[in-house]
């Protein structure tokens, strides 16, 4: 027998969702027949598996997990990680600078690799913010992603109701991310609307352009206006409307403007006059342009977050 009592970042949850991260080698199966026969109980009493939690509710499991099930996921951080480079902090969000070549997240196989998310964690473990021990079904998480070879901005939740906010605000748009990146050429027109639809190759990791609507396709829609303009680059302000695989990289490529330093979809003949290794694209802003309520995030509303000079010389 197993009770849990809910605590603020349990709350709000669906009682199957939650127990399928605070017993992960629980079946989704057996917890609704435990529900059913009664094994499961809320406060005592029957419940159902769509039921919401509220913190202080108990949560009792009569139903054991399977010998070998596997840990859940708020295990305590490996010592020795990497660094953080902290923008903005505060009790419910962490704005970092990811550095080029850091992962922001775990490949499916391998649990166990150094990425951007494992050292927030560790962060807040070592500082005492978030306790993996105490807590059930919670860890912090990012908000979205970056390339492993793009540097800048990226937003994280420290709690359940953050991550819960952030994630509807980015879905809504109303979280805006901007990119800066040096192009070959000169956009024409110098600023504008691109819409595409991009097919992921998984086996090759490589995203192509389709010109029609097709299986796989999903639609890709960026704004962006020309900057900056030096011989024959030109400093580009990329702001997404969909967040889709190496979209900035293929859009602008597959209008003849590709990415100074891309080694995937650039040109290396174009790059050899210039010194540059690697990329230069970066997410170097997060605005908050709140259109409905944000509840415990709501003083973030009209704030924005940038990283200063970047590509200042790109040429």
């Amino acid at each position: 027998m197993r009770s849990f009592t809910i605590a603020a970042n349990d709350a709000s949850q669906r009682i199957d969702r939650f127990l399928s991260k605070a017993m992960p080698g629980l079946p989704l199966s057996a917890v609704q027949k435990g529900i059913r026969t009664k094994n499961i109980k809320l406060n005592g009493a029957r419940c159902s598996p769509q039921q919401r939690l509220s913190e202080g509710d108990e949560l009792t499991v009569y139903v054991p997990e399977p010998s070998g099930s596997p840990p859940a996921a708020r295990d305590v951080p490996s010592d020795g990680i990497g660094k953080l480079n902290i923008v903005y902090q505060d009790k419910n969000i962490i704005i970092l600078n990811k550095p080029v070549g850091l992962q922001c997240q775990n490949d499916a196989d391998r649990l166990s690799q150094d990425t951007l998310e494992s050292r927030v964690r560790a962060y807040l473990a070592a500082s005492g913010e978030w306790n993996p021990r105490s807590e059930h079904s919670f860890v912090p998480s990012l908000c979205h992603r970056l390339d492993r070879n793009t540097e800048g901005l990226v937003l994280a939740a420290k709690t359940a109701e953050a991550l819960r906010i952030l994630t509807q605000k980015i879905k809504d748009r109303e979280v805006v991310k901007r990119y800066l990146c040096v192009v070959h050429g000169h956009p024409k027109p110098p600023e504008g609307r691109l819409e595409d639809y991009l097919f992921k190759d998984a086996r090759r990791n490589f995203v192509m352009v389709k010109k029609n609507s097709e299986k796989g396709a999903k639609t890709a829609i960026m704004d962006y206006r020309t900057l900056d303009i030096r011989g024959n680059l030109s400093l580009i302000e990329c702001t997404l409307l969909t967040g889709r695989t190496h979209q900035i990289r293929v859009q602008m490529a597959s209008r003849g403007w590709p990415l100074l330093g891309d080694g995937k979809y650039g040109s290396a003949n174009l790059d050899k006059a210039y010194s540059r290794k690697g990329q230069a694209l970066c997410a170097y802003k997060i605005s908050f342009n709140f259109i409905t309520p944000a509840g415990a995030l709501q003083y973030l509303g009209g704030r924005e977050f940038l990283l200063h000079k970047k590509f200042e010389n790109f040429c």
